[in-house]
């Protein structure tokens, strides 16, 4: 699957990135504790260079706390990055974010030394929120939908930092079809980009390997069906979600599935860890390979 959800914003977003990291000092990216992996810009990767990078785990209060830990060593083996995962009711938390700004700057506070940090993050993560919580006033727009930033701004917050601010944004194209089943179950990508019950099955499949009894003591199940098909009608049953002649009304019981899922009444739930990525990005390769090899041999025949 390769989601196409790109308003014309993002693209030009893309373009205000390159020209900004020229002039930051650092970059703050915003990611979804629930999926470090997915959440994360590549774009951001392969243009920061040298510049320090702090990765802010946001939403952890939803997420598997030892999956998160893990995901914080992990990616702080990485030169110049640090983590710091976060709710946004830690108000004290979040402004712990000015500190790290001039820590890794090398930048002593009584300086008085202007401090530059472009932020980033994709839809719906929360940047916004944290945004304003650092000014200690609304300035960002927030929202529960995706995309509601829509252009760059400055933000003063206070202890020599300026925030550069750029809309949410995703690439392209996602070609690891899992990453964007994730993206989706989470709420970064729009409902109407792809269907609930795609997502619903997708979640279910994951939920009943990696967190069963979630599952069972929220819906009262002794045991689950092995098939997501058969758990989304037990569940469907459960919870009433009948159409005409006792059918399984599926998008119903899908959105109220993805409701408690993305809401935490599930339980802490993390769609990914540090070692299912590494397998992935071995096949992501692999599906490079092969796209590019079927694209030589089209050109072949052209020429024949």
């Amino acid at each position: 699957m390769a989601i196409q959800w790109y308003p014309g914003h993002m693209h030009k977003a893309g373009r205000e990135i390159k020209e900004t990291l020229v002039q930051v000092d650092l970059a703050i990216e915003i990611l979804d504790a629930r999926i470090p992996f997915s959440s994360e810009n590549p774009l951001l990767a392969r243009l920061r260079g040298d510049k320090p990078c702090i990765k802010v785990l946001n939403k952890s209060d939803l997420a598997d706390p030892d999956i998160t830990q893990r995901w914080q060593t992990y990616l702080e083996q990485e030169k110049g990055v640090k983590t710091l995962a976060l709710s946004m009711d830690q108000t004290d938390k979040v402004r712990q974010l000015t500190d790290l700004c001039h820590k890794l700057s090398a930048s002593d506070k009584s300086e008085g030394k202007l401090i530059n940090a472009l932020i980033m993050g994709i839809p719906n993560v929360g940047k916004s929120t944290l945004i304003n919580i650092l000014a200690g006033r609304t300035i960002a727009k927030t929202g529960d939908e995706p995309a509601v930033t829509k252009r760059q701004q400055r933000i003063a917050i206070g202890e020599n930092v300026v925030l550069l601010d750029t809309p949410g944004m995703l690439w392209p194209n996602l070609e690891n079809k899992n990453s964007g089943y994730r993206l989706a179950a989470t709420g970064a990508i729009k409902d109407t980009a792809i269907s609930h019950d795609d997502i619903a099955f997708f979640l279910l499949e994951y939920l009943s390997i990696n967190y069963p009894d979630y599952l069972k003591i929220r819906f009262q199940l002794d045991e689950l069906p092995s098939k997501a098909e058969e758990l989304i009608a037990v569940l469907g049953r459960k919870r009433g979600c009948l159409g005409s002649g006792g059918s399984i009304d599926v998008d119903r019981i899908a959105k109220i599935l993805l409701t408690e899922f993305r809401s935490g009444t599930l339980g802490r739930i993390s769609l990914e860890t540090p070692e299912m990525m590494e397998v992935e990005l071995v096949e992501l390769v692999l599906i490079r390979q092969l796209k590019a090899e079927k694209k030589l041999e089209r050109k072949a025949k052209r020429w024949r």
